[in-house]
């Protein structure tokens, strides 16, 4: 049976709750808001520490969810004024209902999946065909509807022909980094994530690449939302994460630089 991981803490609606005060009467200073997939956050923070000592007078707030969650955030009216998504779809989606900025949107960066297994795990894992052995019971991977990284696994274990022989071994996360965190604590046997995320733990070993034919390329797409508030502080961020130092954070993660 498919079984959920959900991570304690503030749900994405309560949070974005929080920052509506500060984002509800404009001023020089006043903040943008971000909402960016979970994967980005590592990365984000600390381009965001680079940005703070160039631009001293422009501030930045962020919500990190799976990219599904924060589509519906936005399409309910939340206060976002940039959107980066792990994967096209949610960005489409938004498009088209004509809640983006136009000439805005282009993508940012790309990924790989991985499968990675806890550090001291006693399967010899080399490739994702082997999750269907019977001593792998519990695989971790994103909630296929609104995860891209949970998308992205779905289309390639379909592809391989072994999604039908593995579904029932699931343990679904709300966003990678559940994900990889239900890896590190040895609660799941292997789990399927970013690459990007897989480096950043020094608790779990990865075993193998996916094949990028076999799925959808990751793609991480950003655009500025009709209904910013700020849409030239917008613009001047997203210029930022293009730089060329803004950039050579990205690649230290991990992350591709789309062309």
């Amino acid at each position: 049976m498919v079984t959920r991981l959900w991570r304690v803490g503030l749900s994405f609606g309560m949070a974005i709750l929080l920052t509506i005060a500060c984002h509800h009467a404009p001023n020089p200073t006043s903040p943008i808001l971000v909402a960016a997939a979970a994967s980005l956050q590592a990365s984000l923070q600390e381009i965001t520490t680079l940005y703070a000592t160039t631009h001293p007078q422009r501030h930045v707030n962020y919500h990190f969810a799976a990219s599904g969650a924060l589509q519906q955030q936005i399409e309910r009216g939340a206060p976002v004024d940039v959107f980066i998504s792990a994967a096209n779809e949610q960005m489409n989606a938004l498009q088209a209902q004509g809640l983006l900025l136009t000439g805005t949107r282009t993508n940012l960066l790309t990924n790989q999946l991985v499968l990675v297994t806890p550090k001291r795990s006693p399967l010899a894992l080399t490739s994702f065909s082997q999750l269907i052995q019977p001593e792998v019971r519990r695989i971790a991977i994103g909630e296929t509807r609104t995860v891209p990284a949970g998308q992205y696994a779905a289309q390639m274990l379909t592809k391989l022909g072994i999604f039908d022989r593995v579904k029932s071994k699931f343990v679904l996360g709300n966003n990678v980094r559940s994900v990889l965190t239900a890896v590190e604590t040895g609660n799941v046997d292997a789990g399927i994530v970013y690459l990007t995320e897989a480096q950043s733990s020094t608790q779990i070993s990865i075993v193998a690449t996916a094949d990028p034919t076999l799925h959808a390329p990751i793609t991480y797409p950003i655009a500025i939302l009709k209904s910013s508030k700020y849409p030239d502080r917008s613009k001047q961020y997203l210029e930022f994460l293009k730089s060329n130092s803004a950039t050579a954070i990205f690649k230290k993660y991990g992350f591709g630089i789309a062309n």
